[in-house]
């Protein structure tokens, strides 16, 4: 029987093997102190598809873990319909930030789509390539003033992420939210972290210091983007921006009959404002500060990426045309994807019951995808926890699973910024190596999974301006 078919429903297939824990608490301990190692080691011991248990008895939870580029297909593309953004921590997510593109499900989100579409062009995008450019050009600057020559590059390329987002989505208002949205958006995240893989709750109005900061901080948040909404509104069509925000405001689609179903209305404006923030800052700078961080430590590429940005760029700044003009540096950002994705763990819950790979999954499990377990798999990346950009040549990406490699997610569902991504990661870190070269500091980064990729300490490097004599 093909994978994935359902015939027969989840007692048609074989028992989901499980992964061994304490007899009170199951995995709980294992998956709150190491979740990615957990989640691995799951994988290593029993296979493409294995059963977590983790919570004490009566409020246990099974998440049915799903590690093969087979199963992944099935999960996000050819069964999509089939698992659905219905757990605990997609509503945590949607209580906090919205419910914008990540969060939004059926009618609300093929609406959101077909208005947002048209705003994530590869032409549209490509007109972001001046304001990432700027950004970096500012950090670029900056870094001449590090002391020792040491930065670190979690923190710079957060900072850099992020004014390079809010400037495209707010334009000249990008001073008045870049810091809001620093302040408030750690407080938040942690919170929904915190709610989404507790196994139980109190409700959020309830007075405790832990709600109240985060009550505090979404209202601080919610009120700098309502307030630049509000100004959108008012200058209406006279409106004269290009920033990202004042198209959404005058965003609008038809179904094929013609039949204009509107545009967005100020809570559904700061909805998606917010998702755009979150995932588009987080991702990004996951992606550029672990490229640097693998280039640091791997000077012989770092070597060969500088050599081309030199020969394809000479001194002038990169352009949007540019990205297909550096493939080892496109490579370099892939590779760092593979090992260090922004998106580690990614939830769905089963609808109907199915089988995956031969395993029977029932009707309302949570079901886990990990990109941090499936872009290790020896199979199809040998020798996996090595460095190697030249993965990603157009040969190799032919000789493999579609879903061996997923970063932006996938099927109906995948990411509608991840031209974006690329690019902002391509121009960023083409304009960094010009200008300098790098050495590691901090050998390794701890990490874990968050809402993104999290680092648990600091990445620092030593950065050497590249037209600066090297001290004796």
């Amino acid at each position: 029987m093909a994978l994935g078919t359902n015939t027969g429903g989840a007692g048609a297939g074989t028992e989901v093997p499980a992964l061994s824990g304490a007899p009170l608490l199951g995995s709980l301990h294992d998956l709150k102190s190491d979740s990615l190692g957990t989640y691995l080691r799951a994988q290593q011991r029993h296979g493409d598809v294995v059963r977590v248990s983790a919570g004490p008895p009566g409020i246990r939870a099974d998440l049915y873990c799903v590690f093969s580029p087979e199963g992944v297909q099935q999960v996000l593309a050819s069964e999509a319909a089939n698992f659905r953004k219905d757990n605990a921590f997609y509503q945590e997510v949607r209580e906090s930030f919205g419910n914008g593109l990540l969060t939004s499900q059926d009618e609300d989100y093929l609406r959101q789509r077909r208005l947002v579409q048209p705003l994530f062009t590869r032409r549209r995008v490509d007109g972001y390539a001046g304001a990432v450019a700027a950004e970096t050009a500012s950090v670029v600057t900056a870094w001449e003033e590090a002391l020792d020559g040491i930065v670190d590059v979690s923190d710079e390329m957060t900072h850099l992420a992020l004014r390079a987002v809010a400037r495209i989505l707010f334009g000249t208002d990008v001073e008045a939210t870049a810091d809001v949205v620093a302040r408030c958006f750690p407080v938040i995240t942690d919170y929904v972290l915190r709610r989404g893989y507790s196994p139980a709750n109190i409700p959020r109005n309830w007075p405790t210091p832990g709600n109240r900061r985060a009550a505090a901080a979404m209202e601080e948040l919610y009120g700098v983007c309502d307030r630049i909404i509000g100004q959108r509104r008012r200058a209406g069509a006279d409106a004269s921006g290009e920033d990202l925000l004042t198209l959404l405001a005058a965003a609008r689609s038809s179904d094929d009959g013609g039949f204009d179903d509107g545009g967005f209305d100020d809570t559904e404006l700061r909805d998606q404002v917010l998702i755009f923030l979150l995932a588009g800052h987080e991702t990004t700078a996951t992606s550029l500060c672990f490229a640097l961080h693998l280039l640091a430590r791997h000077p012989e590429q770092q070597d060969r990426a500088r050599e081309e940005i030199t020969r394809v760029l000479g001194d002038r700044p990169p352009q949007a045309s540019d990205l297909e003009r550096l493939p080892y540096l496109s490579r370099v950002v892939k590779e760092a994807m593979r090992l260090y994705p922004a998106a580690p763990v990614i939830g769905r819950k089963a609808v109907a019951a199915t089988r995956i790979g031969g395993h029977a999954v029932p009707a309302g499990a949570d079901v886990i995808l990990a990109p941090w377990v499936t872009h290790r798999r020896p199979e199809h990346w040998p020798d996996p926890d090595r460095f190697d950009p030249d993965r990603f040549t157009p040969e190799a990406e032919a000789g493999r699973p579609r879903y061996a490699w997923f970063p932006f997610g996938g099927g109906p569902r995948a990411c509608i910024g991840q031209h974006f991504s690329m690019l902002e990661s391509v121009i960023a870190l083409a304009m960094i190596l010009r200008a300098y070269s790098f050495e590691a500091v901090d050998a390794e980064i701890p990490v874990s999974a968050g809402i993104t990729l999290r680092t648990q300490g600091p990445a620092r490097c030593r950065v050497r301006r590249l037209d600066t004599p090297r001290a004796e």
